[in-house]
């Protein structure tokens, strides 16, 4: 279980803190989902849980252990909002390999069926690839890192109905094997998948009514 207590991040050029007091739960094996609008603090949350950050007061934990942003750079895996653009590999197999050179056969495999990405020959470049195919391989990219918390920024952003639905069955799947927080500024399809959800304003955090069940 995610556990955040009271958490504020105040850089000294801002006049006000990004974040204030920020507090919620999130068992193991849930989707959460932050919903707000541009500048309302959600990519800044996302990176003090990835440990990009360091926060001024409040806690983080997972179950017991209060951790750092050291124990945070271990536990969580980012995917930024737009990954493709950040791709560096000529290949697929080679986007996957950035980091893991002694890579398995067997791990790529089973990380790409995962993502629904299992059909594609690993030889095809990624700018190949559809839009939400190029989600898909991003998440892959972090869940060879093993992560126990996946954080997703703006997963469905500039991708088309059909893609879309591709990242929501996607969410369905990555939910039975790890603890998933996302965050967009267009909830209504997220919100299907999601088993909590908050609105982030001005840095302030609300819970949201109970998200309506997964349709199967």
């Amino acid at each position: 279980m995610l556990r955040i207590e009271s958490l504020t991040y105040h850089p000294a050029v801002t006049p006000q803190p990004i974040l204030k007091n920020i507090t919620l739960e999130l068992a193991t094996n849930q989707v959460g989902l932050i919903v707000g609008q541009s500048g309302s603090g959600k990519s800044t949350l996302l990176e003090l849980l990835a440990g990009f950050t360091q926060w001024q007061s409040g806690d983080i934990h997972w179950f017991s252990q209060e951790l750092t942003s050291d124990h945070l750079q271990q536990l969580s895996g980012l995917v930024f909002q737009f990954p493709e653009r950040h791709f560096c590999g000529s290949t697929i197999l080679e986007e996957l390999r950035l980091g893991h050179l002694a890579l398995e056969g067997d791990r790529i495999t089973s990380v790409l069926s995962t993502v629904g990405l299992g059909h594609l020959n690993c030889d095809t470049p990624p700018h190949f690839l559809s839009g939400g195919q190029q989600r898909r391989l991003a998440l892959a990219v972090q869940l060879l890192r093993q992560p126990s918390l996946l954080l997703l920024d703006e997963p469905t952003a500039g991708l088309d109905w059909s893609m879309r639905r591709q990242i929501l069955e996607v969410l369905k799947q990555l939910k039975k094997q790890w603890t998933v927080i996302v965050v967009s500024h267009e909830p209504e399809e997220l919100l299907s998948v999601s088993d909590r959800a908050w609105r982030l304003t001005q840095g302030e955090l609300k819970e949201l009514a109970a998200p309506a069940p997964i349709r199967e």
